[in-house]
């Protein structure tokens, strides 16, 4: 049976779209998930030559001498990448078409996100790389903290659910990628408003996708908004948490380092630590 779906794919779509005008004034975020894998990849030392851009919003992603084919659920950002309109649990690629994917900043938001991992491993060619960014678990915990405080005991969904950085490595050994390495990273922003919290969401098409949406009344967001203002710092700001969830994995090969055989030590743990116990007497 098809589990019931999360997200509502038809309207993230469209959020990417109206998103794509003026993304470039609030893609802070994806700009420092791109600063992250950029930082990842200065420690790989091989080239890359067939590149799966996978989300490819604003096309930032560069990487010299290698051919870079982009991708987006966005079909206005595909279009002023030059790319293609496909969604990450969809990809209609040929298994081992690419040596490095990389996925900055909508992977929070598919439905079936072990299945688009287990893409990407499949169209990743033995030894071939996956990075990969999204939002996760502490992502707007002020914001969560208001509408809770708002909406008293019994809180409407309004969020979507966020994937911790220890689900996220497991995912990575549910996918089948070798050498998994799943990291935090903490961006916190200062807002005089919410309502500017909720343009850079807006902006960086990040507001809510889940399928059933329930109203908002007006005397629900002011309540919201005061309970907002109520956190701010003696400056008038309120501070609001992006976590982003660094992933990095690579398709099996026999020539990675393998970890060793269960059993094959040749020397006893207990007798080592017997040794260094007379040692210290």
């Amino acid at each position: 049976m098809t589990p019931p779906a999360i997200f509502d794919r038809h309207r993230r779509r469209l959020r990417r779209d109206r998103a794509a005008a003026s993304f470039a004034d609030h893609a802070f975020v994806r700009e420092a998930m791109l600063g992250s894998l950029a930082e990842r990849l200065t420690g790989v030392r091989r080239s890359f030559s067939e590149v799966l851009d996978l989300g490819c919003a604003d096309a930032a992603f560069t990487l010299p001498a290698s051919r870079i084919v982009r991708v987006d659920p966005g079909g206005a950002f595909a279009r002023a990448a030059d790319g293609m309109q496909v969604d990450e649990d969809r990809l209609p690629f040929a298994d081992a078409s690419f040596d490095l994917v990389v996925a900055a900043g909508t992977l929070d938001t598919v439905d079936d996100l072990p299945g688009a991992l287990a893409l990407v491993r499949r169209v990743l060619r033995p030894d071939g790389l996956f990075l990969g960014a999204f939002l996760g678990a502490g992502t707007l915990a002020t914001l969560r903290a208001a509408f809770r405080e708002a909406e008293g005991e019994r809180p409407a969904a309004r969020f979507h659910p966020l994937v911790d950085v220890r689900s996220a490595g497991d995912l990575l050994v549910r996918a089948g990628l070798a050498l998994p390495v799943a990291e935090r990273e903490t961006l916190t922003v200062r807002y005089a408003s919410i309502w500017q919290l909720f343009a850079d969401l807006r902006g960086m098409a990040a507001t809510s996708l889940l399928a059933e949406v329930a109203p908002l009344s007006r005397a629900t967001l002011a309540r919201v908004a005061a309970a907002w203002d109520a956190r701010a710092g003696a400056d008038g700001r309120v501070a609001e948490t992006f976590e982003i969830v660094v992933l990095t994995g690579w398709a099996p090969s026999p020539d990675q380092p393998q970890p060793a055989r269960r059993g094959s030590a040749t020397a006893s743990l207990a007798a080592a630590l017997r040794s260094s116990s007379g040692a210290a007497s």
